[in-house]
């Protein structure tokens, strides 16, 4: 492949890997080159990056390398997650709320396996209100972000702890998710029955002051 392909590649790497990253060893291994190849390909791509016409950067996180957004660009995030249009969680993020509530500490990969699909924009989405944040590295390859739930979860269900969620059944399966969905949703409906915060619609979507 030439120079322009081979970072073409790169960049796919880095985007289908997403907040998880991709390692240098990964890299080398999926376009079978050395890492003196590759670190000129990434030098390249860094300065790519750096233009002010582009809107993400290639940074280097726990001996990965991952696509982020902008530093500068923060105040424009934050209106988007202020804005009435993100006022709802869809019915994919409380899915994967439920898991990480019960789960924790977990990683993406982990709530995909138990959803059967993508869970990165949910995930994205929690955490860009606040109400899981991240709480370590799993070992390994990668070094996978783990997820937990954050104070701000704990006051929106008038909880102490996480102990004082509903008790699953013994010996759940990963086949149950479901059932641990019904009931965080359960739990969510009886905190917020008398004098409601947040509210579930009849489309399963949380929304602000019953909004």
């Amino acid at each position: 492949m030439k120079s322009h392909e081979i970072k073409a590649v790169i960049e796919g790497l880095l985007f289908v890997s997403g907040e998880e990253g991709i390692d240098e060893k990964q890299l080398m291994d999926v376009l079978q080159i050395d890492r003196k190849s590759l670190k000129f390909y990434l030098a390249e791509m860094k300065d790519m990056y750096q233009s002010a016409q582009r809107g993400i950067q290639l940074v280097e996180v726990a001996g990965g390398y991952q696509l982020t957004t902008k530093q500068d660009h923060a105040p424009f995030f934050k209106r988007l997650v202020q804005s009435p249009s993100s006022a709802t969680l869809s019915q994919a993020a409380l899915e994967s709320l439920a898991i990480i509530a019960y789960k924790q500490p977990i990683s993406r990969v982990e709530i995909e396996d138990i959803r059967g699909v993508k869970s990165e924009r949910p995930i994205r989405t929690l955490n860009g209100k606040g109400i899981i944040k991240e709480v370590g590295r799993a070992e390994g390859p990668g070094r996978a972000i783990l997820y937990g739930t954050s104070k701000l979860f704990l006051e929106q269900f008038g909880l102490r702890s996480i102990d004082e969620l509903p008790p699953l059944p013994d010996n759940v399966s990963e086949e149950d998710v479901e059932e641990e969905v019904d009931l965080f949703f359960t739990k969510f409906q009886e905190q917020f029955a008398a004098d409601p915060q947040l509210v579930l619609n009849e489309e399963g979507e949380i929304t602000d002051d019953g909004e």
